[in-house]
């Protein structure tokens, strides 16, 4: 007489080999959800680990911009920076960038600098969000995060890294939620001194 298994749909007449290979099966399955989240916590560990933290020199830019200007923290020094991570595909970015751009007009001419760097792999599309958000602060693009994320190791997106006049991070922010921008602007106006 062929034994029962009991699961959570009642009884059902099962063999011995299909109950070796379901119970191996949710092992696999158990094992490869267990690593998937070791991977992933590593990962996000590793990120906060390597994000540039207050206090540190901010990393150099070194990119061109959309209109093929070298951007470089170096020649900004004396400035007060704030640099945006983002991406076209982060709805959160989109949001915040009216706010970026209300933060440049109003104090560009008191020492302010903005710049943007898009994290997205492909040109075309940081080119369409930035047509799309009609911003007039520089923007660069970091393929992938390749080079200039892979030195400031932004928690999420968009951060913001606001640094004083002698390169050294004074704020970093990662996300954006509506009201984050009053925040920002005390953080600048601190910076220079107004």
């Amino acid at each position: 007489m062929p034994r029962r298994h009991v699961n959570g749909a009642g009884a059902r007449p099962s063999k011995r080999g299909e109950e070796d290979e379901s119970t191996m099966s949710r092992r696999i399955h158990r094992r490869v959800a267990a690593a998937a989240t070791l991977v992933a916590v590593t990962f996000a560990v590793s990120t906060v680990a390597l994000a540039l933290s207050v206090g540190r020199r901010a990393p150099e830019i070194g990119l061109r911009d959309m209109d093929g200007k070298p951007v470089r923290l170096a020649a900004l020094r004396g400035k007060v920076v704030v640099v945006d991570f983002w991406a076209s595909w982060c709805a959160p970015c989109k949001q915040e960038m009216p706010a970026l751009e209300k933060l440049h007009r109003k104090y560009r001419d008191k020492g302010l600098v903005v710049v943007g760097v898009s994290v997205d792999r492909e040109l075309s599309n940081a080119r369409r969000f930035l047509r799309e958000v009609n911003v007039s602060f520089r923007n660069v693009h970091d393929r992938g995060g390749q080079r200039v994320a892979a030195r400031y190791g932004p928690p999420r997106m968009p951060s913001t890294y606001v640094i004083d006049k002698r390169g050294i991070v004074r704020h970093v922010h990662g996300g954006y939620r509506r009201g984050d921008e009053r925040r920002l602007e005390r953080e600048v106006r601190k910076l220079l001194g107004l």
